[in-house]
């Protein structure tokens, strides 16, 4: 599972990369943790062919103007 965290406020959200599933926590660890939990659920009694690879990931930044 490839993902990335970001801070919300007050919590840490884990961001799920293969698929559309996101978490948070108060810590970073929790975060992942929850994560994990969600895309187990998410993929419970589902077949393996719903999961994306992602081979490489970066993050940016852009000021949107609205």
């Amino acid at each position: 599972m490839n993902y990335v965290i970001y801070r919300e406020d007050e919590f840490f959200v884990a961001q799920c990369l293969n698929v559309d599933v996101s978490s948070f926590g108060s810590t970073r660890e929790e975060a992942v943790a929850n994560l994990k939990e969600a895309v187990e659920l998410y993929f419970e009694g589902e077949t393996a062919g719903n999961f994306s690879l992602v081979s490489e990931a970066s993050v940016g930044q852009e000021l949107v103007h609205a």
